[in-house]
């Protein structure tokens, strides 16, 4: 067991360190609340007499030691982005805390939906989203990347819903509305998940299916029907599947992200249902990661890009597989774009753009950006093109297989490159430069190059386009969603709007069924002022909540005066189905303070 301090927690996880979990907690939709117990097993080694665990607005009744004892304790100061410290008087020899406790209706981790803001409109709805910092919002725990441990749960809900978490899950709904869950491996608090609702099981193969609510349970079904295969894939690059199933859950819109890795369940945006699964490589980063941040964690925030970087390298080896090589060229350059944007938003010389952050005093949310998805994922193909794929796959396989259930930072990372690939080979090291990719800002200039061939044939009628203005002879009936994707993102600057209607009305942009498609097409709407799509702009604002699509729609909008005010109006209807993450960054956006009702 690894013993150090996290910047992002107030837990003395250098003294002692929590290794089990069981919750014991009823789900209360009308007051929005979870209640309960939390029994917190630790190891302490040190015998020290004083146990500090992370909290955040949570309501502590009573804590006993297991001797039976009422144990002293107290709430300390709240601390913006971390919550409060909850300090425990414990024993030399005590082994558990018993705390009972409730949740606040504000928790940030939890999502409460009212039954219309739902698929099937009938039920309520309650999801969890957990990283980076926010499980001590639902749980008391040592709320570190870097802290692992097992969990076993009992949880009660109203008997017409179904509750699902990171464990092992039950398929179908009982009469009771009483559910035990049960995970095995040791896995850190932001991986521990929660969703209650109206939910139905699919099976696709012995190992893996789906749960969504019963109204888009088929269409997700189809859409998703390569799981089973996906997870063979992933076995066959690097090494056994280590969680027995790999479900996913297809969450309500307001979900704010794309996917959720949570092990055994993989949370989804009803988003990537696109109905020709052209964005299912958003599942194969998700399964990827049950290697790569659910195997070996990042042991802090400052390294998430060990979590990311490395799954989207895996991602992209996974859809190579499933659809070939130019395929996975087309998301590496798709990648290299947001990468681009990315940089360019934050300065070429900032320091969050290195891949190795310092998140001192500030959100670890702040980490979540295409620098530790992107430049993580060049700085690692870099490698592989400079010694092979095979002698790539053969590090990879054997960084997993050593680090298995162990949390690595970027020092020991560089420490197992120099030992196990570089091993004192100057010239191989001058070529990778790994310490200008780690420690350094922006993109270095050996970067990969990426080369899509079925870009180019967009490029191609794209400049035909540009030239003649003319749509009906473009060639682009067996285009895929990547393909339009790539289109859209390179129409010119100085398109007039009546080039946006004759594409509008050739290629039906503003009422396209693919997510990805519309919110790249709106922001050169909201550019343009193209206000014929305004309207499919504001319900497409009022029904997802990903934060992906929401941040550049919003930013664009607040560009102009006239579009900045329509921006305010459709968040004041549109917020109570954004999840906290995305309401406190859109307020700054807009500088106003409002709060979800």
């Amino acid at each position: 067991m690894q013993y150090f301090k996290d910047i992002h927690s107030f837990a003395n996880t250098d003294k002692v360190q929590m290794h089990h979990l069981e919750l014991d907690l009823k789900v209360d939709f009308e007051r929005k609340v979870l209640s309960g117990s939390a029994l917190v097993h630790f190891e302490n080694p040190h015998k020290i007499k004083e146990l500090i665990l992370d909290t955040d607005k949570l309501t502590i009744k009573r804590v006993r030691l297991d001797n039976g004892e009422d144990a002293s304790f107290k709430i300390g100061k709240s601390v913006k982005y971390l919550g409060e410290p909850l300090t425990i008087q414990i024993q030399p020899d005590t082994k558990a805390v018993a705390i009972e406790y409730e949740t606040s209706p504000e928790a940030a981790a939890l999502q409460w939906l009212a039954p219309e803001q739902t698929a099937g409109k009938k039920a309520p709805f309650l999801f969890s989203q957990s990283q980076c910092v926010l499980a001590r919002s639902w749980f008391p725990c040592q709320d570190s990347p870097g802290v692992r441990f097992s969990y076993k749960a009992r949880v009660q809900v109203p008997d017409s819903l179904l509750a699902l978490m990171s464990a092992k899950n039950p398929q179908q709904k009982n009469t009771s509305g009483i559910y035990e869950f049960d995970m095995p491996q040791a896995i850190p608090a932001y991986l521990v998940a929660i969703a209650v609702g109206d939910l139905e099981f699919a099976p696709i193969d012995e190992r893996t299916g789906i749960y969504a609510e019963p109204v888009i349970l088929d269409t997700a079904r189809k859409e998703f029907e390569d799981l089973g295969k996906m997870v063979s894939i992933a076995e066959k690059i690097y090494g056994k599947y280590e969680w027995e199933r790999y479900d996913l859950l297809v969450l309500p819109p307001s979900f704010p992200f794309g996917g959720m890795e949570n092990p055994r369940l993989t949370f989804a945006t009803p988003t990537i249902i696109a109905g020709d699964k052209s964005l299912v490589s958003l599942v194969a980063h998700e399964l990827a990661h049950s290697w790569s941040g659910n195997l070996v964690t990042n042991a802090t925030w400052n390294d998430f890009w060990l979590n990311e970087g490395f799954t989207v390298y895996f991602e992209r080896r996974i859809m190579e597989e499933l659809e070939g090589r130019d395929y996975a060229e087309m998301l590496a350059l798709l990648g290299y774009q947001d990468l681009l944007a990315d940089i360019e938003e934050l300065g070429a010389n900032s320091k969050d753009t290195k891949l190795q952050l310092d998140l001192r005093q500030r959100n670890p949310d702040d980490a979540v950006t295409e620098i530790a998805y992107e430049k993580g994922y060049f700085f690692l193909r870099l490698i592989e093109e400079n010694i092979g794929r095979e002698k790539f796959d053969s590090f990879v396989k054997k960084y997993f297989k050593t680090f298995a259930f162990e949390a690595m930072n970027t020092e020991n990372f560089i420490k197992f490159l120099e030992k196990e690939l570089l091993e004192g080979n100057e010239t191989l090291a001058h070529k990778i430069r790994y310490q200008d990719w780690i420690f350094g800002v922006g993109i270095p200039d050996n970067c990969p190059k990426v080369r899509s061939v079925r870009f180019e044939k967009v490029d191609e009628e794209l400049k035909k386009w540009q030239t003649h203005k003319q749509t009906d002879s473009l060639q682009t009936a067996s285009w895929s969603s990547h393909e339009w994707l790539h289109f859209i993102r390179h129409l010119p600057n100085t398109m007039t709007l009546q080039d946006m209607e004759q594409l509008d009305k050739a290629f039906g942009f503003t009422n396209s069924g693919n997510s990805e498609i519309l919110a790249a097409w709106f922001v050169h709407c909201i550019h343009k002022k193209y206000e014929k799509a305004y309207p499919a702009l504001e319900k497409f604002l009022m029904s997802v909540g990903r934060r992906k699509f929401l941040s550049p729609l919003y930013t664009a909008m607040c560009k102009y005066p006239e579009t900045k005010k329509i921006a305010i109006q459709i968040y004041e209807k549109a917020k109570s189905g954004y999840h906290s993450l995305v309401r406190a960054k859109i307020e700054e956006m807009l500088g106003v303070a409002v709060q979800a009702k």
